[in-house]
């Protein structure tokens, strides 16, 4: 069984995460989107939200599951029996930033990463970008999937 770990913050759900999750879906026999929980870190959207963002946009797709962690991605692998990490790459930054992570899970417990290269189309979309897009009022709707809707104040 071929089973991916798809880490991340998720705050929120973009575009180019839905792309890679569906893209890594016939490659994987379940991809477990992990939402990662970091104490230090301020969210805008509880970890609550962004959860139900993930499950709506992909309530439809039995390969995928959605479940949150603290600590080392490779020990969340190990517990659920993943063979695998799949991340998105944008641009050289990440490709950089990512590949010293692939090589440091690899040495310290063999499991490997898929990297996938982002659609043109959402290459440009981050999180941050989105939350800088809500805080000041902007049409975010472009940028995040159907589920990540915020109540109009």
């Amino acid at each position: 069984m071929r089973k991916a770990i798809f880490p991340g913050s998720f705050d929120p759900i973009t575009l180019g995460h839905e792309d890679i999750i569906k893209r890594g879906i016939p490659l994987f026999d379940e991809i477990v989107i992990a939402i990662g929980v970091n104490a230090e870190k301020k969210y805008m959207f509880s970890l609550e939200e962004r959860k139900r963002f993930i499950e709506e946009t992909f309530k439809d797709e039995p390969k995928v599951t959605v479940i949150t962690y603290e600590g080392l991605t490779i020990d969340l692998a190990k517990k659920e029996k993943a063979n695998f990490i799949l991340r998105g790459l944008r641009n050289p930054a990440d490709f950089e930033f990512e590949k010293a992570i692939a090589h440091t899970n690899r040495k310290l417990s063999k499991i490997e990463t898929v990297f996938l290269l982002t659609a043109a189309s959402t290459s440009f979309i981050s999180s941050s970008i989105v939350r800088d897009v809500l805080r000041h009022g902007g049409e975010y709707e472009q940028l995040v999937p159907k589920a990540v809707r915020i109540k109009e104040k």
